[in-house]
């Protein structure tokens, strides 16, 4: 589990892509905390620690994952937004985030203004439903609050804050370029529980 406060801004050093995964390698400030198997976030993607080498570490990312995500999209150099699990004994200052992307957005405007920027994505249709105002969503790994939603246009309008524009990559993000969204997981449960309820009665 994460709370989508990134931690460090971490760069892509290598990639080694087949036709069913891709073996990434980052060098992140965290990884003498990490150790084999333990979880990172990149990108608001859940990923296991395979390898750890001083600043290094190496995970495998499935065919699937790179479908569901924007992870397909890297090159070597890019840079990342990555958070470790959270520990049990931490605050939660964010929201509960899982690292399981439900789809990619494209940014439709990333707009500065007197104190924030205006950041807006555009979702797939099938996840508007899940987002409310004042509600949390998770864009490539970092929690956010939802200002705005333009139901008819699947739009979510986001206001970013210096803090957020100095420690994630959604500062540098262009008109055009995707990013993962990760819905919040109660509003999933919620769905799930009257579905269910519903085909009982």
């Amino acid at each position: 589990m994460f709370t989508g406060l990134v931690q460090d801004l971490a760069t892509i050093r290598n990639i080694e892509r087949s036709a069913q995964s891709s073996v990434i390698t980052i060098e992140t400030a965290h990884a003498s905390q990490m150790h084999i198997g333990d979880s990172i976030s990149i990108n608001g993607v859940c990923l296991t620690a395979t390898k750890i080498e001083g600043a290094l570490i190496t995970v495998d990312v499935m065919v699937q994952t790179l479908k569901l995500s924007n992870l397909g999209n890297l090159n070597v150099g890019s840079q990342v937004n990555a958070e470790l699990a959270t520990r049990a004994d931490a605050r939660i200052g964010g929201h509960i985030v899982q690292g399981h992307v439900d789809g990619v957005g494209q940014v439709v405007a990333n707009e500065p203004g007197d104190k924030w920027q205006r950041f807006a994505i555009q979702i797939p249709p099938q996840l508007k439903k899940y987002v409310v105002n004042q509600g949390s969503i998770c864009v490539d790994g970092v929690s956010l609050t939802v200002g705005e939603i333009e139901d008819s246009k699947s739009v979510v309008t986001l206001w970013l804050i210096p803090e957020t524009l100095a420690k994630t990559t959604l500062g540098a993000r262009k008109e055009g370029d995707q990013v993962n969204i990760e819905v919040d997981v109660l509003a999933k449960y919620v769905e799930r529980l009257m579905t269910v309820q519903r085909e009982v009665q």
